[in-house]
């Protein structure tokens, strides 16, 4: 026995007609037939929405929509994908930020939790994909963001037991556009986890309390309030899109369901930089 309510996705309406209309386009480059898709675009684009932003489970969204599971994993995909595609890139978000005269850039990691486990990675026991900073299993993402802490640019995945210097490594064209940008002599605020690129990074100075001088500690102080507001960047993803609170598919996937979010974030609040 069932039970039929009614729900309110806390979305814009221009937002899911954006999405609606991108898988539109996306059919019609496909050269789909009239009439043969189970849902039109906008109940595609309702669906997927409901995925990104209450975490609604794939058995829930093909019940209420009368369709196969694997119909509407095809469907948010699809989705995924058209929005992915629309991600500003680092060159073009840091450009837009020298534009709009910010003073500096924060770059900050997150995990985004994930179920896969036993995946073996390089080192014999050590699990590829787990955590042991957040004892969890997931995927590290680095964000870029603005002084207030707005996100501009997300990178690919790469597997939680990397540190946030090393997934930084692993993504070139982050390390280039950031040496772009602090060639032109605007700074790049990161947290200790970023201190094995000194030259890229402008991080906290790493010296026990006590024997730091009351210059150092000031520093630390005004880098600290700069830099904590990175992490909103984060918290706006998650909180705004529990999907990103744990995600259930495959991790290498999560840097496209991130930069899907990040266009859906941008566009509902109105802003990119």
């Amino acid at each position: 026995m069932s039970v039929t309510y009614q729900a309110v996705l806390d979305i814009e309406e221009d937002t899911v007609e954006l999405l609606a209309g991108l898988l539109a386009d996306e059919r019609t480059r496909r050269g789909t037939r009239a009439g043969t898709r189970a849902l039109e675009p906008r109940q595609q684009a309702v669906l997927a929405l409901r995925w990104f932003l209450d975490d609604t489970r794939i058995s829930e969204l093909a019940r209420d929509n009368a369709i196969s599971e694997s119909t509407a994993y095809d469907y948010t995909g699809e989705a995924i994908a058209v929005l992915a595609a629309r991600k500003p890139s680092l060159h073009g978000a840091l450009l837009a930020a020298k534009a709009a005269g910010y003073s500096h850039v924060i770059v900050d990691g997150t995990l985004i939790h994930t179920d896969r486990i036993a995946t073996p990675g390089p080192t014999a026991g050590v699990d590829l994909w787990w955590s042991g900073k957040h004892r969890h299993h997931g995927a590290n993402v680095q964000a870029v963001s603005a002084p207030d802490g707005w996100p501009l640019s997300t990178s690919d995945p790469r597997p939680g037991r990397e540190h946030d210097a090393t997934a930084a490594r692993a993504d070139p064209d982050l390390l280039a556009r950031i040496a772009e940008w602090v060639a032109d002599e605007l700074p790049a605020l990161a947290d200790l986890g970023y201190e094995g690129e000194p030259d890229l990074f402008t991080i906290p100075i790493k010296k026990p309390r006590d024997q730091q001088t009351a210059d150092q500690q000031t520093y630390n102080a005004v880098h600290g309030a700069l830099r904590c507001l990175g992490e909103r960047a984060n918290s706006l993803l998650k909180s705004s899109l529990k999907v990103l609170r744990r995600y259930r598919g495959c991790p290498w996937r999560i840097g496209q369901v991130v930069a899907a979010a990040l266009v859906l974030l941008h566009h509902d609040h109105h802003r990119t930089t």
